[in-house]
């Protein structure tokens, strides 16, 4: 019996677990600070609750945040979206005014939203 194929997924999925863990407990302090980024960075574009609703709006709409398309993606590709942007949208990149602990305590809330 060829062991090399179990092995490799095995390393592949811890891998996986690697990068797509953030690596962070939300704690209150977390959430709090989380809380008040997001009402000043984020609540404009992206509403209260996290559903594109906010008073400003864009072609193509800000992503609703609590959408399947958003919650499938791994927290680490959540948190690239924060800190680079999103090409050709509306979603500037946070790394010039956020630090990654910051954007961190953002998607902690975030991911607080109701489903």
């Amino acid at each position: 019996m060829n062991t090399a194929f179990p092995v490799a997924c095995g390393i592949a999925m811890i891998c996986w677990l690697a990068i797509s863990t953030p690596g962070f407990a939300a704690d209150e302090r977390n959430l709090e600070r989380g809380k008040r980024l997001y009402e000043k960075y984020c609540l404009a574009c992206h509403g209260p609750k996290g559903r594109g609703d906010g008073a400003t709006q864009f072609v193509p709409p800000v992503a609703d945040l609590t959408s399947s398309d958003v919650l499938l993606k791994p927290d680490s590709r959540l948190l690239k979206s924060i800190h680079e942007g999103k090409p050709n949208t509306a979603m500037d990149a946070w790394t010039s005014r956020l630090s990654d602990e910051a954007i961190r305590d953002v998607l902690a809330y975030v991911l607080t939203f109701p489903r």
